[in-house]
């Protein structure tokens, strides 16, 4: 028995597949910024990250991905680099998606956060607000950074410099195990600060004067090991409830903060068993969390570099490696094909238990209007993904109720 089938409810059952693209600089590989039909000018504009956005939502996605994090991108792991042949240099990712927001209708927007030296209220307030904008559309990625040049920028915390023969050492398996689990409090801590208004604290009454009803704010009085919230926030409870909060996996210890704190998890499979292995194990543990009975969507990360032409995309990727000195590896499995046969491969992988997937267009330019215009009709033509948005939210789109407010029921 399939780990979907032994338990249903914590899998959203939908006839369709999920699909998001993960958006980042001009593409995943790195040197997606020197192909003819990169914008290298115009990484650092709104207009550009409006029409990648619309582009997808063109192509009725679920959701966007935006990365960002604390530091300079990197082909190093565990620290900066010194090349200045890739890209480097970033915008906030939730500000790109308040800003494309207003002029989108449909798409999730789900920006990365790095929780591991920001503060839970100024997430949860962002995040809030990016529902507002969006009017239900907004989600999070949350991030966690071991790395020790991030930790110096704040200066709050020293962590040690990592190198990759370290990775399996027990100092550094303890220090991740520290960091996921800091990263589940975080979540707790925002969504604590999500629920802290109830729905209708917001009398609004010009006759009596009173516009907020106070017994209707609550203090979150959240204490972690690493900080303490006391609340409440400031913005009002977001359209969706609890905006939609996902992470990406790659061990056991990533799995377990998906399966305690997240609604969606990103795990990087590389065939059919390995995706059964990884959703058995994150099911176990959503078990263990306590979390049987709820909704967790499991998504696999693909790279995608995508032409009509088999040939034409294999030629394409080593051009591109070429011109990186070296051939372009990563977390995810790598995918060099035609729609059609990515159609093959994305429903094999879903009978495995996977519910949906984030692909990640090696070139934005070429490979995100490849998934719009030539993966999404074919799944289409297939019977497994949808014709038109029939929701108005994110977590609609991705089957979720809007949860009840934790505080009101209580109350």
């Amino acid at each position: 028995m399939s780990a979907s089938s032994s338990l249903p409810v914590s899998s959203p059952s939908s006839p369709h597949l999920h699909l998001a693209v993960a958006l980042d600089g001009a593409g995943w590989h790195p040197a997606a910024w020197r192909e003819p039909v990169a914008r290298p000018r115009e990484l650092l504009t709104a207009g550009y990250w409006t029409d990648l956005v619309t582009e997808a939502e063109r192509g009725l996605l679920d959701f966007v991905t935006i990365e960002d994090a604390l530091g300079l991108q990197s082909s190093h792991v565990t620290e900066p680099d010194s090349r200045t042949d890739q890209v480097r240099g970033r915008l906030d990712a939730v500000l790109i998606a308040a800003r494309v927001a207003p002029l989108t209708s449909h798409i999730g927007l789900v920006p990365t956060a790095v929780v591991t030296h920001t503060e839970p209220f100024h997430i949860s307030k962002a995040i809030a607000t990016l529902d507002y904008v969006s009017t239900g559309r907004a989600g999070v990625r949350v991030q966690v950074s071991a790395r020790a040049h991030e930790a110096a920028h704040f200066g709050r915390r020293t962590l040690p410099p990592l190198r990759i023969e370290d990775l399996d050492s027990p100092a550094v398996r303890e220090l991740t195990t520290d960091l996921f689990d800091e990263a589940a409090d975080y979540v707790e801590a925002v969504r604590r600060l999500w629920d802290s208004w109830e729905d209708d604290a917001e009398i609004r009454d010009v006759a009596t004067g009173r516009f907020v009803d106070r017994d209707k704010l609550h203090y979150t009085d959240f204490e972690g090991k690493h900080f303490s919230v006391k609340g409440p926030s400031i913005t009002p409870r977001p359209p969706q409830g609890q905006p939609v909060v996902s992470a990406l996996a790659h061990a056991t210890v990533p799995y377990r903060l998906v399966a305690r704190a997240a609604d969606i998890g990103y795990v990087t499979p590389h065939d059919a068993g390995q995706a059964r292995a990884i959703v058995e194990e994150i099911r176990a543990e959503q078990r263990a969390a306590g979390r049987a009975d709820e909704p967790l969507h499991v998504f696999g990360d693909l790279v995608v570099f995508l032409d009509d032409d088999p040939a034409a995309a294999a030629a394409r990727r080593e051009r591109l490696d070429a011109l990186a000195g070296y051939p372009y590896t990563g977390d995810a499995r790598i995918f060099t094909g035609t729609p059609a046969q990515l159609a093959d491969l994305l429903q094999e992988l879903a009978e495995a238990g996977l519910s949906g997937f984030r692909l990640r267009p090696a070139v934005l330019g070429h490979d995100l209007p490849a998934v719009t215009r030539g993966l999404v009709p074919e799944l289409q033509r297939r019977g497994v993904f949808r014709q038109s948005y029939e929701a108005d939210t994110l977590r609609g789109l991705l089957g979720l109720s809007r949860p009840a407010n934790r505080y009101a029921a209580t109350a």
